[in-house]
């Protein structure tokens, strides 16, 4: 147990530290790529940190020989978006409020970012995710073909997001390329050099990370369905949750919250497709449940959103609804 718990410090400070130069890296790639701050955020970025918990559905529903272990890819699929849609978003509140705390009160609670733009980010995951889900509950022989539709529209998303994009940012807003910190304009070899390396050791400590989720979970005597809807999802969007904060915390919350949408539609498409590919795509109960509370949570960002009234306590709420599909579980499974 104590190497367990070594282990999981250890990956989660590695995890965040490698984000340092993720989140560096991958901005630099985005200005030599002339992208703007949420272009580079919901497609740079939130591909980049969408492969851990995507490795994760791969592994589970091409590799996984028995029905419970695919199961593990079909709830990472469905508990992905989970924790993008709840924790995420109210770690970035969360975030926010203490990074605003003793400064100005008027400014506070405002969140400086496009919310018309996040607004259908959340409106195109709510129609994919609603057909999603709907699959779940129909069997029939052709279901497999449909996951061409998810990697379809995931390719629509991006082309929209390249040309609706607004200006990039000058080179002087960014820090400085912490592989080449004298270089005043790194070219685009050692931008994409700092990210992929940094990409290859977040998803090395992501891997450590989710096996000592899993063993944790043993240890408080959680069931491998509890772990894949519950314990894996958290440690799989966790590159996603210190972008976020690294993000914040240089008051690039447009960034932050670009990452998080971005990782969305990735969660909604690729894993889903994957699952629909390889698995008879039949939602059990916490499954249901699970999309239920997605589904609410995406459902009060979208209406805030849409009307550019989103808040930091807002924002910060919605991981309440994860408290509650927890509790769910936990009466579901051990009541």
């Amino acid at each position: 147990m104590l190497l367990t718990l070594f282990l999981f410090f250890l990956s989660a400070a590695v995890i965040y530290f490698a984000c340092e130069f993720f989140v560096n890296g991958v901005e630099w790639v985005g200005h030599r790529f002339h992208l703007g701050a949420t272009a580079t955020g919901t497609v740079l970025a939130a591909f980049g940190t969408a492969l851990p918990e995507s490795a994760v559905t791969f592994m589970a529903v091409v590799f996984g020989d028995t029905p419970e272990q695919k199961d593990i890819g079909v709830g990472a699929a469905m508990g992905g978006p989970l924790v993008l849609a709840t924790l995420a978003y109210a770690v970035v509140g969360i975030a926010l409020w203490r990074a605003r705390r003793g400064g100005q009160p008027e400014k506070a609670n405002c969140i400086n970012a496009d919310q018309r733009r996040l607004a259908r980010d959340q409106a195109w995951f709510m129609g994919i995710f609603i057909f999603k889900v709907g699959l779940g509950l129909l069997a029939f022989a052709w279901k497999p073909w449909l996951g061409i539709l998810f990697l379809a529209t995931y390719g629509m998303y991006v082309k929209r997001e390249l040309s609706h994009d607004e200006e990039r940012a000058d080179s002087e807003d960014l820090e400085p390329l912490k592989l080449r910190p004298r270089d005043t304009d790194p070219s685009m070899f050692w931008a994409a050099m700092q990210t992929v390396l940094a990409l290859v050791v977040i998803a090395g400590a992501s891997h450590v990370f989710v096996n000592q989720i899993e063993l944790l979970g043993v240890a408080m005597g959680a069931s491998p369905h509890v772990a894949a809807l519950l314990l894996a999802p958290v440690a799989t969007e966790l590159p996603e949750i210190m972008n976020a904060l690294i993000w914040v915390r240089q008051g690039k919350e447009r960034l932050a919250l670009a990452n998080i949408s971005g990782a969305m539609m990735i969660q909604a498409t690729i894993p889903s497709a994957l699952g629909i590919f390889m698995t008879p795509w039949l939602l059990d109960a916490p499954l249901l449940a699970a999309g239920l509370f997605t589904m609410l949570s995406i459902g009060l960002l979208w209406l805030r959103f849409r009307r550019s009234v989103m808040s930091v306590p807002a924002l910060s709420a919605v991981g309440g609804f994860y408290a509650l599909f927890a509790a769910y579980l936990g009466w579901h499974f051990y009541a």
